[in-house]
């Protein structure tokens, strides 16, 4: 504390108004004040902080998180509709409408000839048409299933005895007759309803006597699965090497459950297949088992962890979870917000681009040029982003400027899309599966889902007829032929 001390020349009106010295007690209370002022200070902004992301989790939904739609709370913002039209419901002028076109006669099994016998309108009889040709009338075709029938067949070993050695010998099953009661193509019935229509083995079991009075225990069921599991691992080995080779492959991951345990279903989608695999990681050593150590493709995928394994320059980043990561900047609301509207922005102009381009209006070369402009802005957005007071703002722009060549790999790679989506959907399959089964409680389980979501996938892209597959890659097993191939199918719709 500084004594002062005045002149005695002062006069005494000046006197009057020089403040008295504070003791020390008072300042001794007030710079602790300060001091729990201060404290205070900070713990209101944690709180503030806390309370933010808080209701940030609370908020998320299916555009600004990785939720799927069906998790959606009611309070969530109603999914965007399409502007009205105008036009009235149903089919518009000039559409062209979706029939059943006829098939040929000569592949029609039965034609009946239906003859009026009386006018309808006069009542008057037609004369015999006997002997007269008949005009060409309307044609009318109903398809309708034959009864479902099984077919038994026993197969008597005889038994020899040996005129030399006297012992006695047994025939063999002929080449291709499977040694369990039921046939390739009944196995490949049960694995297409347990594995693609999801239906429990209870149920496959009551749907195979409903329909073909055959009786199968929940043991019979599982053991054609396996046995249909079995006949398709050389077909998915032979895939996932293509998969390790190709220029381009679409990656993502889901929960899962195996033997009671946490796992992950993997996909890597190619143009042509679609290959799973069920790991007990979530890291690197997942996806270099189903891509390999040596994999030298474009990986499109989000931004997880996993996937950082690849350098960004082979690297293709989603702007679909970039959209929902701007989403929750402005739902957070603060100083987030506008730069969870400058991207949201950036993206709507940068999807408007390449609509256009996959549409023919313009080449890549002109896709290229067209993105200078947006390019030079994202990059004064993730400038002004790392400079942003809240801190999940400036944790996206950093790591979007680390991974700056990953965002634009879509438009100098040819096959790669500015998009994940084409992995989440064929995840959607796996994820029901997962809902209705809770995963699988064995090794062997887990291996028959990766296997026939591998097929069925695969074969819905190629336009391959699928129980005809599965039933080839059973028979072939059973004759020890070669399995068929997903790699030289015919492509389709």
């Amino acid at each position: 504390m500084i004594e002062m001390r005045l002149p005695l020349s002062l006069p005494p009106e000046l006197m009057a108004t020089v403040p008295a010295p504070e003791p020390a007690p008072l300042l001794e209370e007030l710079a602790t004040l300060r001091l729990e002022n201060a404290a205070l200070r900070a713990q209101n902004a944690a709180l503030q902080d806390r309370i933010r992301e808080l209701e940030t989790q609370f908020g998320q939904n299916s555009s600004n998180s990785s939720r799927p739609p069906s998790s959606d709370p009611p309070q969530a913002p109603a999914r965007p509709k399409a502007s009205p039209s105008g036009r009235q419901r149903g089919g518009q002028p000039g559409h062209r409408g979706a029939f059943r076109p006829l098939l040929p006669v000569e592949e029609v099994d039965e034609v009946v000839v239906v003859v009026p016998e009386r006018c309808r309108h006069c009542g008057q009889s037609f004369p015999d048409p006997a002997g007269r040709r008949r005009s060409r009338g309307w044609r009318h075709q109903v398809v309708e299933l034959l009864p479902l029938a099984v077919r038994v067949t026993e197969y008597q070993m005889a038994g020899r005895r040996c005129p030399a050695c006297r012992k006695r010998t047994r025939a063999n099953l002929p080449a291709g007759v499977p040694r369990r009661p039921f046939g390739a193509r009944l196995t490949a019935v049960v694995a297409l309803l347990s594995g693609r229509y999801r239906l429990s083995r209870r149920e496959v079991r009551q749907l195979l006597q409903d329909l073909w009075q055959v009786r199968m225990s929940l043991g019979a069921v599982v053991r054609q699965e396996q046995a249909q599991s079995a006949a398709l691992a050389p077909v998915v080995e032979e895939a996932q090497t293509a998969v390790q080779q190709a220029a381009a492959v679409n990656m993502d991951e889901t929960g899962w459950r195996q033997e009671q345990q946490r796992a992950w279903l993997w996909t890597a989608v190619t143009a042509e297949l679609t290959v799973f695999l069920i790991n007990r990681s979530r890291g690197g050593a997942a996806v270099e088992a189903l891509l390999g150590a040596d994999f030298g493709g474009v990986v499109g995928s989000d931004r997880w962890s996993a996937y950082k394994r690849f350098p960004a320059e082979r690297r293709a980043l989603c702007y679909a979870h970039l959209k929902r990561d701007f989403q929750a900047l402005v739902d957070r609301g603060g100083e987030a917000e506008s730069i969870g509207r400058w991207g949201l922005a950036e993206i709507e102009r940068l999807f408007a681009l390449w609509h256009r381009f996959r549409a023919g209006e313009f080449d890549r070369t002109e896709l290229q040029r067209r993105l200078i402009p947006l390019q030079a802005r994202m990059g004064r957005l993730l400038r002004h982003g790392q400079e942003n007071p809240d801190r999940r703002a400036v944790a996206l722009c950093r790591e979007l400027g680390k991974s700056w060549a990953a965002l634009w790999t879509f438009a100098r790679v040819e096959g790669v899309e500015p998009t994940n989506n084409v992995s989440e959907r064929a995840l959607r399959p796996a994820v029901l599966w997962r809902k209705g089964s809770f995963g699988s409680n064995s090794e062997a389980g887990g291996r028959f889902a990766e296997r026939l979501l591998t097929v069925v996938l695969s074969c819905r892209q190629q336009g391959q007829p699928l129980l005809d597959f599965l039933v080839a890659a059973g028979e072939a097993t059973l004759r020890g032929s070669s399995p068929p191939s997903l790699l030289a199918a015919p492509q389709g719709g």
